[in-house]
């Protein structure tokens, strides 16, 4: 069987590449290797796919409809896992436009590549920022989700609205995933635990934002990984929807259901590297939320699994990977 994987040279993309390629699947890796994290990392963790046996990869961007188009056209899928996107909260205050190019028009594509192969499931990437500020924790994909407070968010319920779409006309099944805080071993430098490690590794001071009252539901990259290999092969069927849906369509929340303050993150962080941060007590930034709470009650029913890796361990992972990443000179930033 052969699976489509969007943003393979991203964090998610590559971790799930490498799973399905042990578990025997063919991947056919597609990216754009854009610039809004160092690409030279993405290129890293290419690398180590690109000699593996079953392992396709092409050069593509979503957002271009005629090689989406011709990729359908020239390639058989069984699945197709969409974890291209263009990511960040803050990021989409600077850049709208490049979160309606990859983020809706190059979904559109795929959803039009995706009906025209009936393939048997597509399962893409959505993200806990669509809960805005909902008050209600933890987080259920029954709650209300229709006050996002940040581009970003928004193109991420369009995604669900848009496959749900799809799945109701033409009868694709589609299943999207709300990923918490997805952190762990060759993870994006933009995120704030890599951000963390980095300054505190070379005795820079962080910035903790809304003084440090926030709460993160920090899911380890292995469990996110399981869960997704275990959802691909559940697909769902017309009636079997856990939305108000008798559409073969489905949203599970991808969360470790354990929210850690973020001042109790840091001080593992600061164990692990047996260093003490220098802190900058900042406000709330635009866009951020104070709480993230995954409720996994569905996933745990229909799939039989729940991340579960606490962060102790998730964070002596990650710094045992920058340390050995890092280490060499060329690599310093």
């Amino acid at each position: 069987m052969q699976v489509l994987v969007t943003g393979v040279a991203g964090f998610i993309g590559y971790h799930l590449a490498e799973r399905l390629l042990a578990n025997g699947f063919a991947v056919y890796g597609i990216d754009n290797l854009n610039e809004y994290y160092d690409v030279n990392l993405k290129k890293a963790r290419l690398a180590r796919l690109t000699d593996k046996p079953g392992f396709t990869f092409q050069y593509l961007d979503l957002s271009n409809r005629s090689e989406i188009a011709n990729l359908f056209q020239q390639q058989q899928f069984d699945y197709v896992i969409n974890l291209a996107a263009q990511a960040g909260v803050r990021y989409s205050l600077s850049n709208p436009w490049a979160y309606v190019d990859s983020n809706v028009t190059g979904f559109v594509n795929l959803l039009e590549g995706c009906r025209q192969s009936q393939i048997q499931h597509l399962v893409f990437a959505s993200s806990s920022s669509v809960y805005g500020i909902n008050p209600k924790v933890p987080f259920s994909t029954s709650d209300n989700v229709d006050h996002p407070i940040s581009l970003y968010a928004a193109t991420k319920k369009a995604n669900e609205l848009m496959a749900h779409t799809y799945s109701h006309l033409y009868g694709l099944p589609t299943t999207g995933l709300r990923f918490f805080t997805v952190y762990g071993a060759w993870g994006r430098p933009d995120m704030a635990y890599f951000k963390f490690v980095q300054a505190v590794e070379s005795g820079q001071a962080i910035d903790v934002y809304n003084h440090g009252e926030m709460q993160r539901d920090f899911t380890y990259i292995d469990d996110v990984i399981e869960g997704v290999v275990r959802v691909m092969q559940n697909p769902p069927h017309s009636g079997n929807s856990n939305v108000a849906s008798q559409a073969p369509y489905k949203l599970y929340n991808i969360g470790n259901h354990q929210p850690v303050s973020l001042l109790r993150f840091i001080e593992v962080i600061e164990q692990t590297l047996g260093k003490t941060a220098q802190k900058n007590f900042l406000p709330m930034q635009p866009g951020d939320v104070p709480t993230t709470y995954a409720d996994v009650a569905d996933l745990m029913r229909d799939v039989g699994f729940q991340p579960s890796t606490p962060i102790e361990t998730g964070i002596a992972r990650f710094v045992e990977w920058y340390r050995s990443y890092y280490g060499s000179s060329e690599r310093q930033r």
